[in-house]
C-alpha cells in the first residue's frame, strides 16, 4: 500500500475535478488526525481518505446510496490494495450501505469527509476564495447556519467529539491541513 498506486487509482477512477481535489482534502485531514490518534497509521489513515470516494465516478450511487463504499472496495480489491481495516473505514463513511462505525480510524473518516467540503464552502463565500482566509470562528458560527452548505453532515462532523476532540480544535486541525495543500485544492 503506497501513495503512488493510491493517486495512480485516483487518476484512473476519477474524473471530476472538485471530487479529486475532496480527495486530497480528506486525505490531508486524515493525515492530521492520525498524527494526532494514531501516528503510526497515518499512512493508511492518509490512503484512506485519498481513496475513499473512488467510486465516485464509475457507479450511479446516488441513486442507491448503498453502493457508495462497497464499489470502492470492489476496485480496491480488483487492484489488490488496501487492507481490511481500510475497507471498514471507507464503507463506514457511509452509513447508508449498513456498515456502522466501529473504531477511531472509521470515526475519524466520518467526521474528515464532510468537514472538508464544509470548509472549501466557507473559502468560495469569501472575497478572495482563499482557504487561508477563512477563520475557525467562521467554521464554528457557520455550523450554526442550517442553510449554508446545507448538504454538509453536521451530525458526521460533531461526532468528532466522540474521539475526544473538541469540535473547534477539529475545525482547526482541518483547516490547517487544507491550508497546506491550498494549491492543490486551488484555493
Amino acid at each position: 500500500m503506497n501513495r503512488e498506486k493510491a493517486i495512480e487509482l485516483i487518476n484512473t477512477h476519477i474524473t471530476t475535478p472538485h471530487i479529486i481535489k475532496h480527495s486530497y482534502a480528506v486525505e490531508s485531514v486524515m493525515r492530521a488526525l492520525a498524527k494526532k490518534i494514531e501516528p503510526e497509521n497515518e499512512e493508511m489513515w492518509g490512503i484512506a481518505g485519498l481513496l475513499h470516494d473512488l467510486d465516485n465516478d464509475t457507479v450511479d450511487w446516488k441513486s442507491d446510496m448503498s453502493l457508495h463504499g462497497p464499489k470502492t472496495i470492489e476496485i480496491l480489491k480488483n487492484e489488490n490494495f488496501g487492507n481490511e481495516e481500510m475497507y471498514h473505514a471507507i464503507c463506514a463513511h457511509n452509513p447508508c450501505n449498513g456498515t456502522k462505525i466501529q473504531n477511531k480510524f472509521d470515526r475519524a473518516l466520518y467526521a474528515a469527509d464532510p468537514i472538508t467540503g464544509f470548509i472549501t464552502a466557507i473559502a468560495l463565500v469569501y472575497p478572495d476564495k482563499r482557504i487561508s482566509s477563512v477563520k475557525v470562528k467562521s467554521i464554528t458560527k457557520r455550523m450554526k447556519e442550517t442553510r449554508f452548505a446545507a448538504g454538509a453532515n453536521r451530525e458526521a462532523m460533531k461526532s468528532i467529539e466522540k474521539l475526544g476532540i473538541d469540535f473547534s480544535d477539529f475545525a482547526k486541525l482541518s483547516l490547517d491541513a487544507m491550508v497546506e495543500i491550498g494549491d492543490i485544492l486551488g484555493l
